[in-house]
């Protein structure tokens, strides 16, 4: 059996099924629809509006009409008996386009139902609106065949929009999901330069092969995978590892694709290109992760499976039983028919989910969180192990300067030290300057126009300025050696201590002689330690997985409390890993904001986007952050578990209505009542699907009471050492 990767029937795999075949996979469809929204999304949904629009347009007239038909005695006297003739021909005209037009989709879904011997809620819905569109017509037309004038067309006509309507809300939703893999392309360059036989080229990405020389001059995205053969720079891997700081690359080094070379000129020889490169396993990835994935079995077709044969059979049954047994005549036993399938129709059946998930996703993006389905929803409950990213999920994704060690024997106070060492750096966009820039203008160290008298980048290891007759160089290990300058093993400890910490160290020498060190990390969330702690009390299991160095994907794990940790994963094997965690049958949800996060996002049974992360993770997951804000995890398992309650709720009310007055449809207060009380049945269908209705709405409506367990503002905690000597430098006069 396969699982329509729409909907998330089962369907059998025969010659006869609805199959397409994409990226050498073969996908299986329980119905044309289903295989249209695949193939198509964007057309399918441009239709589906057009249609809804239409529906509501017809279905508002025909409740109005209705309602002289419904309460006679309230009209009466307010319309003439001349108009009341003619409103059941203006509801058939308006119905007609409205049953065979719009609601064509449960017919094919029926007939595709029937063809796959299964049933959903198409079945129901064709079987239930043509039943009450039929009886209606024939009163309208043949007025003398039933001894009673009700019709019921807005019944039909308000479960075809109600439908169609829910199918819009969960469709829209999904929008923009097609668009990750477009925009995982959009990551790669577009043109090459290419060194062949001592010639530059410039050429379109698919012309590069093994072996090219590439040529990658600052700021430009690398083309292929590759190994360094000339250069220093540094390289932003962000968007493919996670990995927060740039990463030094030299001779033998290698390069992936669509990553940014920051600073200096590389030649790189390409290694694997086109469909072999990283960027393209993560888009194959992705692409198989999301059609790949077994999508929930909605709760509808669940009861659908079950309710819709017995309804039909009862029916029938009920038909046949007053006719040749009951002996009450072909009209009766007709209206014994047409009331069992009426009463039966699912108008709150098919609101019951739609209702509470408006409610609940009203209420989730009052608290910042997007949910892109009802799926989602009901795996949120279930989730036993939670799985973050590190970079820019549990931490800030960028480097902060988090320590000054004056080692000058106070030739420099530490105010001086740090202000030489920002002015310096002033002529530098790395990120870790950058840092030490942003730190130094919060301290108010850097008035008015500072700037170094000269500047050189060196690429792979630091720079060298000047300054007010001072020469400064920052940098590593290497560039201090290269100078003739020693680093002293009391120098070399404090180094090993800060990279211990998972903290990058770099040293300052001012004038021939090393003056102190700046540490940088990617500071933690101030909410995630409670965000961890509140998880671990709602017995779900915490895992940190990273693309970041193992030293400093323990140190942030070690300060949240997090035990499981797994770093220095590629997005491929973040994927694989999550596919190792699910083998033990939980549930495992994964939070992340990268690119690099996007297939272990989508293999997950739960994504949980980042809103501040790029667009391809946000499309990936089925949950967004909007704020950012990782307390939002909590809201939104919390409020998904509400949300799922309340459509069983629903679901359940529905049922009782409707299936609960089936008996009384079928005839059982005809010993009491008399064969009469079939005229007055189908009415008692309309009431008990008012109420029905109203229930369940009533009923959704109770979540906007929802709090999300997080109401006072946290309080911003530093869980690093950190900032303790730079928070007490004086101001810079």
């Amino acid at each position: 059996m396969a699982k329509d990767p729409v909907c998330g029937m089962f369907v059998k795999e025969k010659h006869d099924t609805i199959k397409i075949s994409k990226n050498g996979r073969k996908y299986f469809f329980c119905s044309s629809q289903c295989l249209n929204e695949f193939t198509q999304p964007e057309k399918e949904l441009k239709k589906l509006k057009r249609y809804v629009a239409i529906s509501i347009g017809l279905t508002i007239p025909i409740v109005i009409l209705s309602l002289p038909h419904m309460f006679p005695s309230q009209f009466d006297t307010l319309i003439p008996a001349r108009f009341m003739q003619y409103t059941n021909f203006i509801m058939l005209a308006l119905a007609t386009p409205l049953q065979f037009w719009i609601g064509w989709r449960f017919y094919r879904g029926l007939w595709d139902g029937i063809k796959a011997k299964a049933s959903n809620m198409d079945t129901l819905i064709a079987v239930g609106t043509t039943t009450a569109y039929a009886y209606s017509s024939i009163v309208t037309l043949a007025p003398k065949y039933f001894p009673f004038k009700s019709v019921y067309f807005e019944t039909a006509a308000i479960i075809i929009t109600l439908i169609l309507i829910g199918k819009l809300l969960e469709t829209r939703t999904k929008e923009k999901a097609s668009d990750a893999v477009r925009k995982l392309l959009d990551l790669q360059p577009k043109m090459a330069k290419i060194v062949r036989n001592g010639i530059e080229l410039d050429l379109p990405i698919e012309e590069v092969k093994e072996n090219d020389l590439m040529l990658i001059k600052a700021g430009e995205k690398i083309p292929a995978d590759g190994i360094v053969e000339d250069g220093l720079s540094s390289v932003d891997e962000s968007a493919i590892t996670g990995e927060s700081i740039p990463i030094d690359k030299q001779r033998g080094d290698q390069v992936i694709g669509a990553t940014i070379n920051k600073n200096g000129l590389l030649k790189a020889r390409a290694i694997k290109v086109g469909q072999d490169t990283v960027l393209s396993q993560i888009i194959t990835l992705v692409e198989q992760a999301r059609t790949g994935k077994a999508q929930m079995q909605r709760l509808v077709d669940q009861v659908a499976k079950y309710f819709v044969p017995g309804v039909i059979i009862i029916a029938v049954c009920v038909g046949l039983g007053w006719y040749y047994i009951g002996g009450i005549g072909l009209t009766y036993s007709i209206l014994a028919f047409v009331s069992v399938i009426i009463i039966a129709c699912p108008c709150a059946l098919g609101i019951a989910t739609p209702a509470a998930l408006m409610m609940g996703s009203g209420k989730a993006a009052e608290n910042g969180i997007l949910f892109k389905g009802g799926e989602y929803l009901e795996i949120a409950r279930k989730v036993k192990t939670l799985v973050f990213d590190k970079t820019g999920t549990l931490t800030k994704g960028k480097p902060t300067v988090t320590d000054i060690v004056n080692l000058a024997d106070n030739s420099f106070s530490e105010v001086d030290l740090f202000r030489i060492a920002a002015i310096a750096e002033s002529g530098s966009e790395h990120p870790l300057s950058q840092a030490v820039i942003s730190k130094a203008k919060e301290q108010g160290l850097l008035a008015g126009s500072s700037a170094p008298d000269s500047f050189e980048a060196i690429s792979g290891h630091g720079l060298r300025a000047k300054y007010a007759d001072h020469t400064i160089l920052i940098g590593n290990r290497k560039l201090m050696g290269d100078n003739n300058l020693s680093v002293t093993s009391t120098v070399d400890s404090k180094l090993k201590e800060f990279e211990s910490e998972g903290k990058t160290a770099t040293l300052i020498a001012i004038d021939n002689k090393i003056s102190g060190i700046i540490a940088f990390a990617d500071t933690i969330k101030d909410e995630a330690g409670e965000v961890i702690d509140s998880l671990k009390l709602m017995g779900i299991d915490v895992v940190m997985l990273t693309g970041d160095n193992e030293r400093t994907a323990k140190s942030v794990a070690y300060q949240l409390g997090i035990s499981k940790v797994f770093s220095q994963v590629l997005p491929q094997q973040k994927e694989r890993t999550i596919s190792n965690l699910r083998r033990n049958g939980d549930v495992v949800a994964m939070v992340g904001d990268g690119i690099n996060d996007a297939p272990a996002l989508a293999r997950a049974d739960l994504g949980i986007a980042i809103g501040s992360g790029t667009d391809v993770a946000k499309e990936t997951g089925g949950i967004i952050l909007i704020k950012g804000d990782l307390r939002d995890v909590i809201t939104a398992l919390d409020l998904g578990r509400k949300t799922v309650t309340k459509i069983k709720q629903n679901l359940f009310w529905a049922f009782v209505y409707n299936a609960g007055l089936i008996p009384i449809a079928g005839g059982i207060l005809v010993p009491f009542t008399g064969i009469e009380i079939f005229g007055w049945l189908p009415m008692l269908a309309g009431l008990a699907m008012a109420m029905s209705s109203v229930t369940v709405v009533g009923n959704s409506i109770l979540l906007g009471r929802y709090k999300p367990r997080f109401k006072k503002k946290y309080k911003e905690q530093t869980r690093l050492k950190s900032f303790d000597t730079i928070r007490s430098l004086p101001a810079s006069k």
